[in-house]
């Protein structure tokens, strides 16, 4: 029993000091990158990323709840198209608007996060040409409080996980 007790002991320490090495050293800020090759031109992908509501076609966040309330506000396409969500427990609620469009190229987003937390995020979808497909690349880039730090590698995974989905369903979509 004692070396039981012991073992428990010893991971316990270990958790301990993790957590305490993470909210010294981990590093606040936070970016996830995911990039795709889409065999579709660039014009065809752009019909799947230009909009928010083209976006929520393949948001691979949407799937957590099908009753999620979205209200769409702006002109569809241009900066300040945005929507305000509002689910379940998993997907919480928040806002996203466009902030940024080059044509083709770049449309950039600011996030409100509301529930179950109150945060911000930036992310943008990147268009590039290459041979006869387009490389779409998914950005996000947040900051996470020093309580929550030692979670950070459990949330790069979770979110590499989320991109990669969704890149995925705008590659189905784009190729059709």
């Amino acid at each position: 029993m004692k070396k039981i007790l012991k073992i428990i002991g010893v991971i316990l320490g270990l958790f301990i000091a993790y957590c305490a090495i993470a909210m010294l050293f981990f590093d606040s800020k936070c970016h996830n990158e995911q990039s795709l090759l889409i065999n579709a031109p660039k014009e065809k992908v752009w019909q799947n990323a230009n909009s928010m509501k083209a976006f929520n076609t393949w948001n691979p966040w949407m799937k957590y709840d099908p009753n999620v309330i979205v209200t769409y506000k702006g002109t569809s396409g241009e900066v300040g198209d945005g929507y305000h969500w509002k689910g379940n427990d998993k997907i919480g609620e928040g806002e996203q608007e466009i902030s940024a469009i080059v044509p083709f190229e770049k449309v950039a987003t600011n996030m409100h996060f509301i529930k179950p937390m109150d945060d911000t995020a930036t992310s943008d979808l990147l268009l590039k040409p290459e041979g006869s497909g387009t490389k779409v690349t998914w950005t996000i880039d947040y900051e996470i409080e020093t309580f929550y730090k030692p979670m950070k590698p459990l949330m790069t995974q979770q979110m590499n996980k989320s991109f990669s989905e969704g890149l995925e369903k705008l590659k189905a979509l784009s190729e059709k």
